[in-house]
């Protein structure tokens, strides 16, 4: 495959497949759902100019330094919409997880993945065509293939939005039955989580011999602005360490496997766009323990300052 022809490449994974990689990631929104209670959204409150800066960084300045991007190095237009569909899709627990490791403030960071999380439902499809729209390769991309903006918006609204509904309803109506159901169905959403990253760079096998490391340039030095946006941000907002560093962390790690899912299920699979998505399920977190260690040794330093 010639670089030219990854944007008329296609991933078909039949009716079957695109209807289980639906229920992946219904599962994931519905185990996410219920674990959202009002103190996950505590920071609201508490501290709203810190919140409010993890907030935009991650719904506003990441897919603006994505859209920059893509306009500085001009990339194949599936590529580009690859990155404007990470840029958009919310924060993953993978965050938390790093937020805990690193000692950055981990409520802010279980905050601003949960409030992402509920956003995404709503605004997810509605900023990958607004942003999209923004560059014209992709816009024209978008036209080729097609696409039905109101059937994209409902059938994702309808994927994202009900199971989230469902499990805030049975977390707030019924707490003991979600929180029995929370654990068992987060184990199951990460597991599915991996398995749709796995299997998509299976699948892009094409398209990762065609662009080789340019591709994986595209990541990395993607994902390194991402985290770069969440640090600037929460510079901004004058926060301190711990918090610096769980808004890094957010805006830095995305939930690339509902990427993948709505690409292949909305969006025809197109090849650049997948191949992204991928790479980037796989790349954010060896950028992100790689900010742990760098937090770590931080830490280590100044513990050795105080000691002499």
């Amino acid at each position: 495959m010639n670089t030219s022809d990854i944007d008329n490449f296609r991933l078909d994974m039949g009716s079957g497949g695109e209807a289980a990689l639906a229920i992946s990631i219904a599962i994931m929104m519905f185990a996410v759902a219920l674990s959202l209670r009002p103190e996950s959204f505590r920071f609201f409150k508490d501290q709203p100019r810190i919140y409010f800066a993890g907030v935009a960084g991650q719904l506003i300045g990441l897919p603006l330094i994505t859209l920059a991007l893509c306009f500085v190095l001009k990339p194949a237009a599936s590529v580009a919409l690859g990155m404007i569909l990470v840029s958009c899709c919310p924060g993953g627990a993978v965050s938390n997880i790093l937020a805990l490791f690193g000692r950055a403030n981990t409520a802010l960071s279980v905050s601003l993945t949960a409030t992402s999380s509920l956003f995404a439902a709503f605004l997810t499809p509605v900023s990958i065509l607004f942003w999209s729209s923004l560059y014209p390769p992709t816009s024209q991309l978008l036209t080729e293939i097609n696409l039905d903006i109101v059937n994209f918006l409902i059938q994702t609204l309808i994927i994202l939005a009900i199971p989230l509904i469902i499990g805030m309803m049975i977390a707030h109506f019924a707490p003991k039955l979600a929180a029995k159901l929370q654990k068992p169905l987060a184990g199951l959403g990460a597991i599915l989580l991996l398995l749709i990253i796995i299997v998509a760079c299976w699948k892009f096998t094409p398209v990762y011999l065609a662009l080789g490391l340019g591709l994986v340039g595209i990541v990395v030095l993607h994902n390194a602005l991402a985290f770069i946006t969440g640090y600037l941000f929460a510079r901004a907002a004058r926060a301190d360490r711990p918090s610096r560093r769980a808004i890094t962390l957010e805006v830095g790690i995305q939930n690339s496997g509902l990427g993948i899912v709505i690409l292949l299920t909305q969006l025809s699979g197109l090849g650049g766009a997948g191949a992204i998505a991928g790479a980037w399920g796989a790349w954010h977190i060896v950028g992100g323990t790689a900010l742990v260690l760098l937090y770590r040794w931080q830490d280590k330093q100044d513990r050795n300052k105080q000691d002499v």
